[in-house]
């Protein structure tokens, strides 16, 4: 193991100001997550650091990975003298052909944790399950907006991955929560977090099957909601269609629409490092044309996530402002010509 005094000067000096700066957001249980520091943004490229309770996670993002690894093994070894409660730490190799290392090593500690708390509430983990890390932070503050906005509401959380948007609106006190996601592993941790927090769990509100056939089947039954998350991946495929967050998000905003009741909203997040913030709004924007949807609000991103203004030293490679993060969040309020009400 590479001693965190082989660290050069600079970056150990980088690290050090990107700790202490969110060291409030630290909870004294040590089950929290936050984004430790953001290489892209805060002075050191290509790597990410992320703190899931007592796990730390190092995300190696270099074109060429092994151009990394003394940087990688210095920066563990710092945060461990730094964070000496730490139990495990997981390398994660976004560029690598092994799908072992993409998805994850473990390069300290015995296993990594498998939940994580936030206001309150449970979310179950797998560090491992895939180059993600199961719990996404930038959507922290859209939790935090389910949770405020919907007691005895009901949603539909598209696109669902692990279930922690639909977990907060359950959390908040709605009535009704569907998830859909085409994993079955992905919903089971949901399921999982259902059971950490007390939460009823039935069968037929995790459908699990493609977007565009799920949908048009909610649709033909005639089901409606108070709000609709529309949380897309980047890109990908199937016999149904296609999902394009460059050169389709309006046509998916329009897919999922009609599920929406009177007055209800449609929360849609947008993550695509080239679209831009204005390219994004004026498509949002043309969309409330008709005069049946309003842009009601932006959420930004945790600070933790984009970097604080002491530490942040680079920009995205694309503005997106009026947003301030590439993962461009947007509640939209729908008006129904024939004011259909949830069920």
């Amino acid at each position: 193991m590479t001693n965190s005094s082989s660290l050069p000067r600079k970056q150990l000096d980088i690290l050090a100001q990107a700790t202490t700066v969110r060291t409030a957001l630290i909870a004294a249980e040590h089950d929290c997550a936050l984004r430790l520091f953001n290489g892209f943004y805060e002075g050191i490229p290509d790597l990410v650091c992320d703190l899931y309770g007592r796990t730390l996670v190092l995300y190696n993002h270099a074109d060429q990975p092994n151009s990394l690894q003394t940087l990688l093994r210095a920066a563990q070894a710092w945060y461990l003298e730094r964070l000496p409660w730490l139990r495990a730490v997981v390398v994660k190799t976004r560029r690598s052909l092994s799908r072992d290392e993409r998805n994850g090593r473990l390069t300290f500690g015995e296993a990594p944790d498998e939940r994580i708390r936030e206001v309150g509430v449970w979310y179950a983990l797998d560090l491992r399950m895939n180059q993600d890390a199961s719990f996404y932070l930038d959507t922290r503050n859209l939790r935090a907006w389910l949770r405020e906005h919907l007691r005895g509401r009901s949603l539909l959380n598209s696109f669902a991955f692990t279930g922690s948007l639909g977990a907060a609106a359950l959390a908040g006190g709605a009535h009704l929560v569907v998830q859909t996601d085409r994993s079955r592993g992905f919903l089971a941790l949901a399921r999982r977090t259902y059971g950490l927090n007390g939460f009823a769990y039935r069968q037929e509100d995790f459908p699990v099957g493609d977007f565009h056939r799920v949908i048009g089947a909610l649709k033909h039954a005639g089901r409606l909601f108070d709000c609709v998350v529309l949380d897309p991946p980047y890109f990908s495929t199937s016999d149904s269609g296609r999902v394009d967050l460059e050169g389709e998000m309006a046509r998916l905003i329009n897919k999922v629409r009609p599920l929406v009741a009177h007055q209800g909203w449609l929360v849609v997040v947008n993550n695509a490092l080239f679209v831009s913030g204005e390219e994004y709004l004026a498509q949002l924007k043309e969309l409330c044309g008709d005069g049946y949807l309003s842009i009601e609000s932006i959420l930004p991103v945790p600070a933790d996530v984009t970097g604080f203004g002491e530490t942040r030293i680079s920009l995205p490679p694309v503005d997106p402002s009026p947003f301030n993060h590439p993962t461009k969040i947007a509640v939209l309020r729908v008006a129904r010509k024939d004011r259909g009400i949830a069920s």
